[in-house]
Order: structure tokens, then C-alpha cells, then sequence
């Protein structure tokens, strides 16, 4: 695991909590939390293929 991912996971997650801010803040709490799945729904994504690879990389290093 690149230290890259977590900078890219960090930013995901400060432009996700600014947009959720600004649309609470504005009455539109229905797309806050909207914003906010899809942000949680990305950096899983990025971590399904991560943990993929990790997987991959083990069952080789044992010839499984």
C-alpha cells in the first residue's frame, strides 16, 4: 500500500465532509447524505482493489 492511497483516501474524505457541510448547512440534508455515500462507496471501491491484490499476493507467496 502506496502512501499516495491514503493522501488520495484524506482528500476524498475533507472535499466529502466540506460538500456535506455546505449542503446542510443550505437545507439540502438529503443530498449531504447522498454526497456522503458516494464518497464512502469510492474509497471502498479503491480499498476492495487494494485488499484484492493484498489476496493475490499471498496466496502466491504460499502456492495456494
Amino acid at each position: 500500500m502506496d502512501v499516495d492511497m491514503i493522501f488520495k483516501i484524506a482528500a476524498i474524505g475533507i472535499i466529502v465532509a466540506i460538500l456535506n457541510q455546505l449542503l446542510v448547512r443550505s437545507g439540502r440534508e438529503e443530498q449531504a447524505m447522498l454526497t456522503t455515500l458516494a464518497g464512502l462507496i469510492v474509497v471502498l471501491s479503491m480499498l476492495v482493489t487494494q485488499i484484492s491484490a493484498l489476496f493475490g499476493t499471498i496466496k502466491s507467496l504460499f502456492g495456494l
